[in-house]
């Protein structure tokens, strides 16, 4: 035997019940690219018709991860809505001013800059446009 101390059974016990528990709050935070939504469009995608941002106004796409927002001269802008804190998808709109759920980060729809940490990477800018009516955001939009 080694001059080592070995764990005692309950403490290898406790260990393994503790396990399980520390990866649910890891995938908590996980940028959520493990198969489902990917964290920003990989291609061009259609969100929803132009007229459902209004001047000054953002709108937060879920199912896409994007936030857009339109100027008050009509220009429009979209980030990622994956907070650059802990990768957690923002699913909160107020205004113009999105709530990351995990942490409590705040960030300006309109130009995508941290308002509030423990965030202090503002959001990642992404390509949109008005076509056909409607808004596409994404690489080549």
């Amino acid at each position: 035997m080694s001059g080592r101390p070995s764990a005692s059974r309950r403490t290898v016990l406790r260990g393994a019940a503790l396990t399980p528990v520390a990866g649910l709050g890891l995938a908590a935070c996980s940028g959520g690219s493990g198969g489902g939504t990917p964290a920003t469009p990989t291609a061009p995608v259609v969100l929803g018709a132009a007229s459902d941002v209004s001047k000054g106004g953002a709108e937060l796409y879920e199912d896409h991860n994007v936030v857009v927002s339109r100027g008050e001269d009509g220009s429009l802008k979209a980030f990622s809505s994956i907070c650059t804190h802990a990768g957690c998808a923002i699913n909160k709109l107020q205004g113009t001013t999105l709530v990351c759920p995990c942490h409590g980060s705040e960030f300006d729809a309109e130009n995508g800059k941290v308002l509030r940490a423990p965030a202090t990477v503002p959001l990642h800018p992404l390509s949109v446009e008005e076509r056909n009516g409607n808004i596409v955001a994404g690489p080549g939009a």
